[in-house]
């Protein structure tokens, strides 16, 4: 069908949905809740926002010099979601601070470092 995009599945992995309840009680703790609640609606709307064109986001650069180009990231800053594109689903594997080491984080997260 000309003009229609393709809408994609978007699945978060259980250490996504972690990720996600690790900031929100961060922020309530260091914040209010209503900041939290708002920083997790902005973030689930750029999740969603992936069910469309997701592969218009960027690579990781920590993946690309490792040669590693089967993930992309889009951000809500500072945070960063990263995710991988399989036929028609948009799996998001984590969402984290940008301000961490990131090198690390992925590492352990994607690599199993």
């Amino acid at each position: 069908m000309a003009g229609k995009l393709a809408k994609f599945e978007v699945l978060l992995t259980q250490g996504a949905e972690q990720d996600l309840e690790a900031i929100h009680d961060y922020i309530c703790e260091f914040d209010c809740v209503e900041s939290a609640n708002c920083v997790l609606v902005a973030l689930m709307d750029v999740v969603e926002s992936l069910s469309r064109l997701p592969e218009r986001s960027s690579y990781p650069r920590e993946l690309v010099g490792l040669g590693i180009k089967e993930y992309r990231q889009t951000f809500f800053k500072p945070y960063r979601v990263i995710y991988r594109v399989a036929d028609n689903k948009v799996i998001i594997y984590l969402i984290v601070d940008g301000r961490r080491d990131m090198q690390t984080v992925l590492a352990r997260r994607l690599l199993g470092n």
